[in-house]
């Protein structure tokens, strides 16, 4: 029996980049000699297990062969004669398929440490193709490494962009597509994921709704950027800059799926695209079954952003309509997640990245000003039922419009 690290603690450790999660490989051992060891074991599809002591994964070195679509359809087989070089070549990347012993003494038999050195993202071998997945993953790998210099191989951009015509990512479920596209979001720089995805074709089958906003104009004097497409990577950017996290960069790349519905001889204007966007944002939430929390916020800012935008110019009236939108009296964090959607939208413009929101800070206050209505004095008034929720309205109202008046002096 000989134990391997393999993967990602491996390419890590040799990025000089912090180790979080360790996977082990078995070579030459069986279910028998794990089991008798106190292994606990956990895979269903094939031989993994649990070490009695550190939890960490170990699975029995195997190979895969495709038997069906998708990311289910391959058959494993595990035993002590898979070889240690047969269990990495069935690997994604080349940089992923390293392994080292307990003296650090380095198994790298597709030269992972070369595309290491050389900032690639190149796939192990043709079966590459047969997992539909991977089209994800490398675009998030490109994601989480382009502060480094790395790039897709283009011959491994190739086979992506083959994947992506073969029909292979609609047998994707939603549940291995989200969690490859949020974990891509949370990285530094998850515009490349889109880039990538776009590239290689990949986003106008999985997003079509997304790839839609590339070469759809803006007016010039909002946007100098001008490209609806670009202008969503920049805002994802500037979500990733300011730390913000998953439900707010989810928002962000949706917010402008209305513009891509606009006719050509209505550019670059984009009247009602935020209604018009809303079934949009929608099917793209319900195709990704996204969490509830993701769903809420993108349909909410993808309805009121130009709102939020326009804070300061608000009637009491339509600020009060706002605020009750959004519930902000049960779930003040969902307004405050909104706010910043909105400004990353504002910063996400080219060469106006630094400057200031002041509705920002207006739509705080003006939660805090609704808020601040107390409701027990209305009780001992005698107010109750849909009375006591006309008179909580006419109260906030009344709140907000002193508000606006004393921001405005």
């Amino acid at each position: 029996m000989q134990i391997y690290k393999v993967g990602g603690a491996v390419r890590d450790r040799l990025l000089g980049k912090p180790v979080t999660d360790i996977d082990w490989v078995v070579v030459g051992a069986t279910t028998e000699e794990m089991l008798a060891k106190g292994f606990r074991p956990v895979g269903a599809d094939f031989p993994v297990f649990l070490h009695p002591k550190s939890g960490e994964e170990y699975a029995l070195a195997r190979t895969e062969r495709k038997n069906g679509r998708g990311y289910g359809g391959f058959i494993f087989h595990a035993s002590p004669d898979v070889t240690l070089e047969e269990d990495l070549i069935r690997r994604d990347l080349t940089i992923n398929a390293m392994a080292e012993d307990d003296q650090q003494n380095l198994t790298d038999p597709y030269h992972g440490q070369r595309d290491l050195e050389a900032r690639l993202l190149r796939h192990v071998s043709p079966a590459f193709a047969e997992d539909p997945l991977r089209v994800l993953r490398v675009a998030r790998f490109a994601a989480r490494y382009a502060e480094l210099g790395f790039t897709v191989a283009a011959e491994t951009l190739e086979l992506m962009r083959q994947l992506s015509e073969s029909g292979e990512l609609e047998a994707l479920t939603p549940e291995r597509s989200w969690k490859e596209i949020a974990r891509a979001l949370m990285e530094d720089q998850p515009q490349v994921f889109i880039e990538v995805l776009r590239e290689c074709g990949a986003l106008k089958v999985l997003m079509p709704e997304v790839d839609a906003l590339f070469g759809v104009p803006q007016p010039a004097a909002h946007h100098p950027e001008i490209d609806t497409g670009v202008h969503t990577l920049s805002v994802l950017e500037q979500a990733a800059l300011h730390k913000q996290p998953l439900t707010v960069r989810w928002a962000c790349l949706l917010h402008d799926l209305g513009k891509g519905l606009t006719p050509e001889e209505e550019w670059p204007r984009h009247i009602a695209h935020e209604h018009k966007g809303l079934k949009l944002i929608k099917a793209v939430n319900e195709r990704f079954r996204a969490p509830k929390d993701c769903q809420e916020l993108a349909l909410l800012v993808g309805k009121y952003h130009t709102h939020g935008h326009r804070a300061l110019e608000l009637k009491p009236s339509t600020l009060l309509e706002l605020l009750q939108s959004f519930d902000v009296y049960r779930r003040p964090q969902r307004f405050e997640e909104f706010i910043a959607a909105c400004e990353m939208d504002a910063r996400g413009r080219k060469g106006l990245e630094q400057r200031s929101y002041p509705q920002a800070d207006y739509l705080r206050g003006a939660a805090t000003a609704a808020r601040s209505v107390a409701v027990q004095p209305l009780l001992e008034k005698g107010f109750k039922g849909p009375e006591l929720g006309e008179a909580i309205k006419r109260e906030r109202l009344k709140a907000l419009k002193a508000y606006k008046e004393a921001a405005s002096a």
